[in-house]
């Protein structure tokens, strides 16, 4: 089966971006890039929900790249192939996802989306989590996750510091 990992990099109060969406803060490093590139060679599949997905089209990375199918997840965008390559989903995110998870294929990513997160989270079909954490306190901005209606149980995998100060966790879901 495969495997579903919500990722990314955050600020250390749980932000994934300023209140602006603005992303200046993060800080890039040889050992975060070798980390992604790894992480990359196992994934053909991309899970975003609409908000992601709308930044993505203004910085140009949205919908398919080769290898890579892309799913967005919304209750106002119209279902069916956007002008991207990527497909937009309006029925139930965890449905699809554990339907998704029996297909053949590599390991699945869910991109930003705090929301879509949540109903991963909520409808047990994340994983893994795995988070590179920046040594800022932005204070406020979009958030890394949202209010869900149940504890989730995490068992650490790896915790692994930057040189710059940045720390790498991954955490495997207890389900």
């Amino acid at each position: 089966m495969r495997k579903v990992t919500f990722g990314g990099a955050n600020s250390l109060d749980n932000f994934f971006a300023r209140p602006d969406g603005g992303m200046d803060w993060l800080m890039w490093s040889d050992e975060a890039g070798a980390l992604m590139n790894d992480f990359w060679t196992n994934v053909d599949c991309v899970l975003m929900g609409r908000k992601t997905f709308e930044v993505a089209v203004k910085g140009g990375n949205a919908g398919e790249s080769p290898g890579i199918s892309s799913y967005v997840f919304s209750r106002t965008l119209s279902p069916g192939r956007h002008a991207t390559g990527a497909t937009v989903i309006t029925t139930d995110p965890a449905a699809f996802v554990r339907d998704l998870k029996q297909q053949p294929g590599k390991d699945i990513c869910v991109m930003g989306g705090g929301e879509l997160a949540r109903a991963l989270f909520e409808g047990g079909v994340i994983d893994e989590i795995g988070f590179n954490i920046h040594p800022v306190l932005l204070g406020a901005g979009v958030p890394l996750f949202h209010h869900m209606s149940r504890q989730i149980n995490l068992e650490l995998i790896e915790a692994r510091p930057f040189k710059n100060g940045c720390v790498y966790v991954l955490y495997r879901v207890k389900h």
